[in-house]
């Protein structure tokens, strides 16, 4: 009989704490630009720019995760990188498109899933 048990990642509570804050922050940016938006007529705001500020939030939330070696939401930074690029697509005016980028995105994230995988960028921040 062997001895040995598997010991479960040590839980780093400070970049949960960390990882909190930074939640916490991209929701009060969230919050700051959707209250911001309900000022300005419709009509001064190209569409697409509320998209472009959502998928800015989101990537900038996961890039503060990178940078202090926590991982990163796979969900959020796909659904960023969409907003962006759906945005971007809405101010230069084309429409009905969302759909195909969609579908593209999502592709491209399922090829370079195990990539991710292999250098554990997403998962959860008590898994950093």
């Amino acid at each position: 009989m062997s001895d040995s048990t598997i010991t479960p990642n040590p839980i780093d509570t400070q970049k949960i704490e960390l990882n909190k804050r930074l939640e916490t922050t991209a929701w009060g940016l969230f919050l700051v630009m959707l209250g911001g938006f309900m000022f300005v007529p419709k009509n001064l705001a190209p569409d697409g720019l509320w998209s472009i500020g959502v998928g800015l939030i989101m990537l900038g939330l996961n890039v503060a995760r990178y940078f202090n070696k926590i991982r990163m939401s796979g969900f959020t930074t796909v659904l960023g990188i969409l907003a962006i690029i759906g945005g971007v697509v809405q101010l230069l005016g084309v429409k009905n498109m969302e759909g195909a980028f969609l579908l593209i995105i999502l592709g491209v994230y399922l090829l370079l899933r195990p990539w991710f995988e292999k250098r554990k960028l997403f998962g959860k921040a008590e898994q950093s």
